[in-house]
């Protein structure tokens, strides 16, 4: 079994290299029609670039988007720069220098990567699920009978931030900062996934579908890993299907067909505030502008934010979303499982984590406040602010850097739910709800529990989960998010995710020091 792991492992890698290579390698040669058809898509009137795009980049061969990116960007940018001198403003082009190279590269390329799809599919998406799935099912029997197994994790350079996890840091990071803000290096890969695309919604693939099929692939044979490594935990085999069926179905496929159909394009599970977007004018003007779906789209947003979402949290806690539902979640548990013992438990953490993970909040709540008052006003500033400066800097700090490149990226060195724990504005508003008013805690058995420490281990919020076991108290923080891994590590049966009635749920323990507490006082008071 341990021969097919390093085999598994071996074509795991040769897959992930070419995958890698990919954005260096390939032939671009942009045409009179390709520039015609830019010009066209895009609406330029800017004779300035069109002229210089054909002195400089038309009927001209370049060898990877390295080489020709930067014509690109550099034409564009100074064109625009000459308009906003000259005051000429209706001739600026308000496409990104970076979007437009890769609206130029797709419709540009030749050469091997693009006349192979298949092939290099293969050798790439291909080679890495079956080098993966190598590497993981001999689990089941290396693994030995269903318990818990986590023997040797903190001698895993893989998961003691060893180098090989700095290296899976690296590559997790670069390939969001290339996802975010250098989508022209991704061209070759939407070729690999053209046809899957062009099969969903009729259209060639961008990059962001690139990122939602990756997210599905790496879910789905990530989730086989979960199924392997807690068979022993139901509840952990039904919440793994059920983030994998909201990812695949709710987030990828229904969107992409939607497509199709000519309706907007839009994910019935995302819920405002982590849909920052979707109060924005451009999206409610295109909602209003689609017919009856689009107004059933408005509705249905406001409603599962307003109505469903803390109706669920009441009943159920923030799991139901943030374990069973949420995308983010869903890699988390799956991709980020490996890394979960990083999440720091230390009080310090927790002080930040209550301050920024409101800090987002507060900060999405105003600025669609903003975006509302400017909708309905027509005004682009309140307060001497631009609505559309503050919505910039949001998409950019916040939904790029903090949900996308720091909240995947530092799994291997910050455990797997960096993001959820200290950004995610609806883990906020969910862990309010959750706090004060739901019927959803964790019970501990003081009785039972032996101190082993393993459900603080792996806890990734970073709740010390073993300081409420000790006293018996139920856990009840709002940054809970029910995982259940704590109960399904526990080796004594201690702890058990429940809903039950309100009365009763905050069971504070006082503990007695010295002369500090009055003991037939506290006695009465029980």
């Amino acid at each position: 079994m341990q021969i097919i792991k390093k085999i598994g492992l071996f074509i795991f890698l040769i897959g992930l290299a070419i995958f890698t290579i990919l954005p260096f390698i390939g032939e671009f040669k942009v045409t009179p029609a390709t520039l015609d058809q830019i010009i066209q898509e895009k609406g330029i009137s800017s004779e300035l670039f069109i002229q210089r795009m054909e002195e400089n980049v038309v009927g001209k061969e370049f060898q990877g988007m390295l080489s020709l990116s930067p014509k690109i960007t550099q034409i564009l940018e100074e064109a625009n720069a000459q308009h906003r001198k000259d005051k000429d403003y209706k001739k600026l082009i308000y496409t990104g220098p970076h979007d437009m190279a890769a609206a130029v590269g797709k419709a540009s390329g030749s050469g091997f990567v693009l006349e192979n799809k298949g092939l290099m599919w293969f050798l790439t998406f291909g080679l890495g699920i079956l080098g993966s799935l190598l590497f993981i099912i001999p689990n089941i029997v290396l693994l030995g009978k269903k318990g818990i197994k986590n023997n040797g994790i903190y001698h895993e350079n893989a998961t003691n931030r060893g180098w090989i996890a700095w290296m899976v840091f690296v590559f997790l990071v670069s390939f969001y900062l290339v996802l975010y803000f250098r989508s022209e290096y991704a061209v070759n890969w939407t070729y690999l996934v053209d046809p899957i695309s062009e099969f969903l919604s009729g259209n060639p693939a961008g990059h962001w579908f690139v990122y939602g099929f990756m997210y599905c692939t790496v879910m789905t044979v990530m989730a086989v890993r979960m199924y392997i490594k807690y068979r022993h935990n139901m509840y952990q085999m039904v919440r793994t299907t059920s983030v994998l069926f909201f990812q695949i179905v709710f987030a990828f496929l229904i969107p992409e067909i939607m497509v199709r159909l000519q309706m907007p394009y839009y994910d019935f599970k995302n819920a405002f505030p982590l849909d920052y977007d979707f109060f924005f004018q451009w999206n409610l003007k295109s909602l209003m502008n689609s017919g009856g779906i689009g107004l059933f789209i408005l509705v249905w947003g406001i409603v599962l934010t307003l109505v469903i979402v803390p109706v669920m949290v009441y009943f159920f806690g923030k799991r139901w979303y943030c374990s069973w539902v949420c995308g983010c979640g869903g890699l988390a548990e799956t991709l980020g499982d490996p890394y979960r013992q990083h999440s720091s438990k230390s009080l310090f953490s927790w002080k930040v984590e209550r301050w920024l993970v409101h800090g987002v909040l507060v900060f999405a709540v105003a600025m669609t406040l903003m975006t509302l008052y400017s909708f309905f006003t027509d005004s682009g500033t309140v307060l001497g602010l631009k609505t559309q400066s503050v919505q910039n800097t949001y998409s950019l700090l916040i939904g790029a850097f903090f949900a996308g490149v720091i909240g995947t990226g530092f799994y291997p060195i910050f455990g797997n739910r960096v993001w959820c724990r200290f950004g995610c504005p609806l883990a906020a508003y969910l862990g309010f709800v959750q706090r004060f008013k739901s019927r959803f805690r964790i019970t501990t058995n003081g009785g039972q529990c032996i101190s082993c420490g393993n459900c603080s281990t792996y806890c990734e919020q970073g709740i010390d989960v073993r300081a409420y076991a000790q006293k018996g108290e139920n856990i009840i923080r709002s940054s809970c998010v029910g995982c259940g891994i704590c109960s399904a590590v526990c080796p004594r049966g201690v702890l058990k995710l429940e809903n039950g009635p309100l009365k009763g749920r905050i069971n504070p323990t006082e503990i007695l020091l010295g002369n500090d507490v009055d003991l037939m006082d506290l006695v009465n008071k029980k």
